[in-house]
């Protein structure tokens, strides 16, 4: 068998982005146009499916029983098998402020690419998308139904507000909290209610005075979805929603208890009920894995953007469902500068920077930077069995599915 040039397929795949960049730059401006929540992402995923179909490619529209995620699946030899992953969900009230549009188009544009040269290298591709990240866990769900068996690699990009080779993501799950009291006149009669308000309200504060005691790495907030219908009636419903994360999936479990002694003491000094609904799709701690992040890096130094594999300190503790998969699949989810260093990600400000030039370049310069990874991954024996070897046992903590 020939030996393939490794850098003169790597500078084939940036050549096809180059080429699809004006597809590719509008389909993220279009998708950031149309912001969809949480497993309603039909128009992105009428774009971007359609692209792929119009590129002789094979899609799986609502794949894995969900509607708007599709699957893309390449055969081109006994070679290793690479996952690229699009998001496309967007933020209630203010839009792509977190840059899905931009994880898309990169996802996107890196796969299309890849397909060209998947028999060429004797690898296999998959081109996923992954709807509802923003807190409905499809990927999660997804893996459930077996979307990543037989995956040797997954990665994806992400906008942010500088490059960073990780993202120090931990793990998170949400909570829905309802408080039962008495409904009565709250001037006539106040003594024949039971506030469930108060009861809310005790809860929270008990949450608060916990923080100081908490590791710093760990983060719990919450908010008031109902506290009451009028002044003038004592509260008989209260309910809250809260985010509890920790560093990892196991250490959140103790987290989570405390939270609920917390909220539980607070019903019961007002003499009220509470219930507790964790919601199902836990996010996991995001574990990359360092030998492909390490072939991410030196791609990505070719395009200027230099990168570390360290864990910068004071990089935020946001939380995503690719911390699952990365306990399933060896996975990387780097980060790409485009917006100025202290823009939020989660604010209007955030959101305008998602559809600006640096934005743009970020779709071009991530598809590019995931193919030549993916070139390496399918080429290199010595990566694979790095990686491999780095994912260990692929031992699975409870709550990762």
């Amino acid at each position: 068998m020939t030996k393939i040039d490794i850098a003169k397929m790597k500078q084939q795949v940036c050549l096809d982005i180059d080429s699809r960049s004006a597809d590719l730059i509008s389909i993220s401006h279009e998708i950031h146009a149309h912001p969809e929540l949480n497993f309603d992402e039909k128009f992105a995923h009428e774009i971007l499916t359609q692209y792929i179909a119009d590129s002789k490619l094979k899609v799986d529209r609502g794949a894995f029983e969900l509607e708007t995620a599709f699957d893309v699946s390449v055969r081109g030899g006994k070679g290793p098998t690479v996952a690229v992953l699009c998001e496309y969900d967007a933020l209630p009230g203010i839009g792509h402020a977190c840059g899905h549009n931009i994880i898309a188009a990169a996802g996107l544009g890196a796969g299309v690419a890849l397909s060209a040269v998947a028999e060429l290298c004797g690898g296999n591709l998959r081109l996923m998308g992954t709807p509802a990240e923003e807190g409905g866990g499809g990927k999660v769900e997804m893996a459930r139904k077996g979307a990543f068996k037989n995956i040797d690699a997954a990665m994806m990009i992400h906008p942010s507000d500088r490059d960073l080779a990780r993202m120090n993501a931990i793990a998170i799950q949400q909570l829905f909290v309802r408080f039962e009291g008495l409904a009565a006149h709250a001037a006539v009669s106040p003594d024949k209610g039971k506030n469930a308000l108060d009861a809310a309200v005790l809860g929270y504060m008990n949450v608060a005075a916990m923080r100081q005691h908490i590791r710093p790495t760990e983060r719990v907030h919450g908010i008031f979805t109902k506290a009451g219908e009028k002044p003038n009636i004592v509260p008989r419903e209260a309910e809250m929603d809260w985010y509890v994360r920790s560093d990892t999936i196991e250490s959140l479990q103790p987290l989570k208890a405390r939270i609920a002694k917390c909220l539980e003491a607070g019903a019961m000094a007002a003499d009220c009920t509470i219930s507790f609904d964790w919601q199902k799709n836990t996010y996991a701690d995001l574990v990359d894995n360092l030998p492909l992040l390490t072939s991410y890096v030196q791609n990505s130094a070719q395009l200027g953007r230099d990168l570390t594999t360290d864990l910068l300190p004071g990089t935020g503790g946001g939380s995503t469902d690719m911390g699952n998969l990365s306990y399933l699949v060896p996975s990387i989810h780097p980060m790409l500068q485009v917006a100025p260093h202290g823009v939020s990600l989660h604010s209007q400000q955030f959101a305008e920077f998602t559809a600006s030039k640096d934005a743009d370049k970020a779709v071009l310069d991530g598809a590019k930077i995931m193919a030549m990874t993916a070139i390496d991954m399918w080429l290199s024996e010595t990566l694979n069995s790095e990686v491999q070897k780095a994912f260990g046992n692929g031992a699975v903590p409870e709550g990762v599915l």
